[in-house]
């Protein structure tokens, strides 16, 4: 019998950190915090002309597209022009964030009437959208439970020396 796991596309990196509260810049918070939940990786040097975080791609991606009209749903095509950029790094940005799930789909009624799949803070508001990130970290360490005491009782019943 073959264990076929559910795919979720769930992952956050949970290190120990304080909150910073103490800082009042909003962008050396938003650095902060997407680095540690593993949105922007450690030492993050951006690959376009940006001359650092806060004018990189995922940057402002997330904080001048997303953060600045959480309610508006933006098509690949209108980030990838919003940031100078192909639709393949907006994805990539993109598939990032719903992994995360601070992202929902929603429909974007374009110039011409037309409706496309386009991309919002879940909710449009970032306060509940991490609501799902928290109930997903608890759910992820629920099962990581189950899996040490299954693993363990195993262990304790293992007789193949």
């Amino acid at each position: 019998m073959s264990f076929q796991p559910l795919i979720h596309m769930f992952s956050i990196t949970v290190e120990s950190n304080t909150p910073l509260t103490p800082l009042d810049n909003v962008n050396d918070i938003a650095i902060e915090f997407l680095t540690h939940i593993g949105y922007l990786s450690k030492g993050y040097t951006p690959r376009s002309d940006a001359e650092d975080t806060s004018n990189s791609i995922p940057y402002v991606l997330f904080m001048d597209c997303f953060m600045k009209h959480p309610h508006k749903a933006w098509t690949a095509d209108e980030l990838a022009y919003e940031l100078k950029t192909t639709k393949a790094t907006v994805y990539r940005h993109i598939n990032k964030l719903k992994s995360l799930d601070l992202l929902e789909e929603a429909s974007a009624e374009q110039s011409d009437g037309k409706i496309k799949k386009g991309y919002k803070i879940r909710f449009g508001d970032l306060r509940k959208a991490w609501s799902f990130v928290e109930a997903n970290v608890q759910m992820a360490m629920q099962n990581y439970r189950k899996t040490v005491e299954h693993f363990c009782d195993l262990m304790a019943n293992d007789n193949t020396d």
